[in-house]
């Protein structure tokens, strides 16, 4: 069983951008893992599992913004299609070069 959290949570001003970043680090600490910046995930092994972290969850939700959560089988899981774009190449790592005229 794997839980998907989806997560829009108000960022305009320091205050709400505090909650959500403690909003994210109660997710890792419970497990999660991101899977993009406000997709986060999780396996649990039975629906035991599931349950508590699902009451986790809810119990750190922000006040404002919007949480949803989606529980799938892992053969769900395992059908899920990924596609990749090619790799962005590397900065160069050497100084720059300034020239004087």
């Amino acid at each position: 069983m794997w839980l998907f959290v989806f997560f829009d949570l108000p960022v305009v001003t320091k205050k709400e951008r505090k909650v959500a970043a403690l909003f994210r680090k109660n997710l890792m600490k419970d497990g999660f893992v991101m899977l993009q910046f406000s997709v986060y995930i999780r396996h649990c092994a039975s629906y035991e599992s599931q349950a508590v972290h699902v009451k986790r969850v809810k119990a750190f939700v922000p006040e404002t913004g919007m949480v949803s959560i989606l529980s799938v089988t892992d053969k769900q899981y395992s059908d899920i299609v990924n596609i990749w774009g090619k790799k962005q190449k590397k900065v160069p790592t050497e100084p720059l070069q300034l020239e004087f005229f």
